[in-house]
């Protein structure tokens, strides 16, 4: 059978490796040069470098499982973590439950209340009965006044933005979930794992793997419309020097959902539900230095007055050796649509935030700068409110042969490679039974 994919991320990849594997013949259409989506990479200091930053917990088996599969396991490296909490001018550790209890922006009282409900979520297995629940009422309630104010406001502020009230508590149980699952040894520290020469190497190995089994990929191939009959799906009208429709007994589109209405007839009802999830975008900004920030590796920022929700020091996971020896920080947002920074320059957003780096370390001057980098992605972050798992669309679109794998179907945990793997990977087992069945 013939197999059309739109979209060349992780996502789709997995798709398609799924359905090559199996015989079947796969063209993916990604519209971008390159494939991987999100976990695309590029050449920093003779090395590739993810344009989002990226990294593995333990409890990522499908990739884990994959690269196994594909012979990579002896190129996943893990190491600690160290995580921390920049409030008041102020560096926290906050990595284990003995960090939680020397956390002195909260009262001592309030570091214990957050360590039982931390204990309690850490707990809970059946995860719906949080769904009418907000994470910011939840928060409010069981961790308190004070805990809430210092740590989960900024947190889901930073994160959510417009969003933050609206956040349903189960996508935040299960980032208790994921961590506890990598926290290892007496103190529970936390592991990490990373590809060695990035997450290029999955995707390398995977498009080879592809089209040694038949299959096709097209990068810079945008994909106009899904071209359907009165039985559902006929193929795909694909760009190029003259637009050409390709034919394929069914198409599975990785697309953010409210894309796909404009890509095919939808009935109503769908097409509104495809329309009625909230996505916000994301701005990471890569910054190539000759010092390190800092000796953590995930640090939280919570002060308003800071533009970026997190600093993430990539060579505090990955040895410096793989990027010609120079530090690698990330600064990343979560934003709005309305957000002014899609239309500012590159040189104005670092601009920007070169006072706000001196905030979190003083030290630091324009002179340890050998290079930055910023990337954009409108549709980063899938915005889950309460109830969720009710307006979820099903991967079965009405459109007979046409099937929906999008990061707004993983729930409750947050979008991720992992996820988006596991999503493309079961995606494609539904088609293929499906058009097997059709076809007998």
């Amino acid at each position: 059978m013939r197999f059309g994919v739109i979209g060349g991320g992780v996502g789709g990849l997995g798709a398609a490796y799924e359905l090559a594997k199996a015989g079947h013949f796969v063209a993916v259409y990604e519209r971008a040069p390159f494939l991987g989506g999100l976990a695309s990479t590029f050449d920093v200091g003779g090395g590739q470098l993810e344009r989002f930053y990226h990294h593995l917990f333990l409890s990522d088996t499908t990739i884990i499982e994959l690269l196994e599969e594909l012979g990579l396991s002896d190129r996943l490296i893990w190491n600690e973590s160290k995580v921390g909490y920049f409030t008041h001018g102020e560096i926290h550790p906050f990595s284990t439950a003995i960090d939680l209890l020397r956390f002195k922006p909260v009262p001592f009282i309030d570091r214990i209340r957050m360590g039982l409900v931390t204990l309690y979520l850490q707990r809970i297995k059946n995860w719906r009965k949080l769904e009418g629940i907000t994470a910011a009422s939840f928060m409010r309630r069981w961790a308190g006044d004070r805990n809430y104010r210092e740590i989960w406001e900024p947190l889901l502020r930073g994160k959510f933005t417009i969003y933050a009230e609206d956040l349903a508590m189960p996508w935040l149980w299960s980032k208790f979930a994921t961590r506890v699952s990598s926290r290892k040894g007496p103190l529970g520290r936390e592991k990490l794992g990373y590809i060695s020469g990035s997450w290029q190497t999955l995707v390398d190995e995977l498009e080879k793997r592809i089209i040694v089994a038949g299959g096709e990929t097209h990068v810079s191939t945008g994909v106009r419309r899904i071209a359907t009959s009165d039985s559902g799906v006929t193929g795909l009208l694909v760009d190029g020097e003259e637009p050409r429709e390709v034919p394929f007994d069914a198409v599975i589109a990785t697309v953010p959902s409210f894309v796909l209405p404009n890509l095919v007839d939808l009935p109503e009802n769908y097409a509104a539900r495809t329309r009625s999830i909230d996505y916000e975008g994301a701005i990471a900004v890569t910054w190539v230095l000759k010092r390190s920030i800092s000796s953590v590796y995930w640090l939280n920022v919570a002060d308003e007055d800071i533009p970026f929700l997190l600093l993430l020091e990539q060579t505090n996971l990955v040895p410096t050796s793989a990027y010609g020896g120079r530090r690698i920080i990330y600064t990343a947002n979560y934003v709005t649509r309305d957000d002014p920074r899609w239309e500012m320059a590159d040189e104005d957003i670092i601009a920007d935030y070169v006072p706000h780096m001196k905030k979190i370390n003083p030290e630091f001057d324009e002179s340890w700068i050998d290079a930055t980098y910023i990337h954009k992605e409108p549709a980063a972050q899938p915005i889950m409110t309460v109830d969720y798992s009710q307006k979820i669309l099903p991967v079965r679109t009405p459109v007979s042969g046409l099937w929906l794998a999008s990061m707004s179907q993983v729930y409750p945990e947050d979008r991720g490679t992992n996820y988006s793997i596991r999503l493309g990977q079961q995606v494609a087992r539904q088609a293929m039974e499906d058009v097997e069945r059709r076809a007998s």
